[in-house]
């Protein structure tokens, strides 16, 4: 019920938006990168920026995951989405909705999952 509520919400706030010309970012979620150990964060580490765009690719033929989402810096495969916070964003790339993605965090940190940080933006 919350569900459809908030869908109705967000089509009432997309219609103004769309009335004043105007594109509204709704934050939907802010995640570690999944991964990262395994491809190209340590090579790019240098070149990545706080604010920076990334791409959210889906992979639904992937064999781990039905619902993996790639993350990618500059066509460059970082890592994944969490596969515990990945399903909502599937759903959206499968959808044909607008979804943007920008680092958020970066730090040397030992432990791979708090070194890049991302959130995914929902555009209306």
């Amino acid at each position: 019920m919350l569900s459809r509520k908030l869908s109705g919400l967000l089509a009432i706030l997309a219609s103004f938006c769309a009335l004043a010309g105007e594109a509204v970012k709704i934050l939907v979620q802010s995640s570690p990168l999944a991964g990262s150990q395994y491809y190209a964060v340590s090579d790019l580490w240098s070149q990545m920026r706080t604010g920076d765009r990334l791409a959210l690719v889906r992979e639904p033929d992937n064999p781990h995951d039905v619902n993996a989402v790639r993350v990618e810096w500059n066509g460059r495969k970082l890592g994944y989405v969490p596969r515990a916070e990945n399903r909502a964003v599937a759903r959206a790339l499968d959808d044909g909705q607008r979804v943007e993605a920008r680092v958020s965090k970066l730090r040397k940190d030992p432990d791979p999952w708090r070194r890049v940080e991302f959130e995914v933006f929902l555009i209306l």
